[in-house]
């Protein structure tokens, strides 16, 4: 047995705990907590140094660790409100931006409550089962309304929020502990695009556009986002390749589609109330892809 088995056996050992808060973490979720700490404790120095922007998003992450963490690690029905909230929070950021009418709002805010909480049914009736539903009842809004001039619109935008923001955020609740791993290595992938767009711009193939849809987002990103998803998995003792595509070609996909809807609506940012991302959806986008395919590729 290698150095790096026989630690990832020590901290999956349940004799390894502590308690914070009145929350239990003991071996592998003790040695996730820590790690996450660690790391912002780490990048501490230089974030304040930096100032600006890159402080001010490391203050917002530091307030972000806990709220996210403890209800992921208290158990499945924190996790479950935790998805309900978010998906609540992004539901009403993503109407705005979609200009979608009242009733389309409130069926698009029904969705994001009813989908994650549907995944406590003790039926197993799968979260997957409530989407065509769902998608009906957007549809027939408009329908009934008889909005000849913007209906088929507006059931589309509802429909594809119904997919992107509740049924993703839904299959956070299935990934039970596991989903503190893909939402930390999700956000490390993204400092690590951030890091890797800077660092590499010095080279032609580094600074290189990746689309029109994002003029920051270069090849250099990409490439930093990789490295850092790959590196963080396996800190995490939870590499696989099924999980690598769902955090790096995830992040990056959910990142795009929300800068496209964005750019369509000329707006730069999804709200104003999270400091140095902007809104809820600005900060979740890139997991919105990821979390579905972790599921599906766990």
């Amino acid at each position: 047995m290698n150095w790096l088995t026989h630690r990832f056996d020590l901290f999956h050992d349940p004799a390894w705990h502590v308690t914070v808060l009145g929350l239990d973490l003991q071996g592998r979720g003790l040695y996730l907590a820590a790690l996450s700490a660690s790391l912002l404790l780490i990048t501490a120095p230089v974030a304040l140094k930096l100032g600006g922007e890159i402080r001010t998003r490391w203050q917002t992450w530091a307030l972000i660790l806990p709220v996210i963490g403890i209800p992921l690690w208290t158990g499945r029905i924190a996790t479950t409100i935790l998805a309900t909230l978010l998906a609540a929070g992004a539901s009403l950021e993503y109407a705005r931006l979609a200009k979608l009418a009242r009733a389309d709002t409130v069926w698009l805010l029904g969705s994001a409550i009813v989908m994650p909480l549907a995944t406590l049914s003790s039926r197993g009736f799968p979260i997957a089962g409530w989407v065509p539903w769902a998608i009906l009842g957007g549809a027939a809004i408009p329908l009934l309304g008889a909005d000849h001039l913007d209906g088929f619109r507006r059931a589309a935008m509802t429909s594809f929020g119904i997919v992107w923001l509740c049924w993703s955020l839904a299959n956070l609740p299935l990934l039970g502990r596991d989903a503190f791993v893909i939402l930390f290595a999700a956000a490390c992938a993204d400092v690590g695009a951030f890091v890797g767009g800077k660092s590499l711009k010095r080279f032609a193939w580094g600074r290189a556009g990746l689309t029109p849809l994002s003029p920051n987002k270069t090849w250099g990103g990409v490439a930093g986002g990789f490295i850092a998803a790959t590196l963080i998995l396996l800190a995490c003792d939870s590499f696989s390749i099924g999980w690598l595509l769902a955090v790096w070609i995830g992040g990056i996909a959910g990142d795009l589609l929300e800068s496209m809807l964005k750019r369509q609506q000329a707006v730069k940012d999804a709200g104003d109330w999270l400091p140095g991302f902007g809104g809820l959806l600005d900060r979740i986008d890139s997991l919105l892809i990821a979390m579905p395919l972790a599921v599906l590729l766990a």
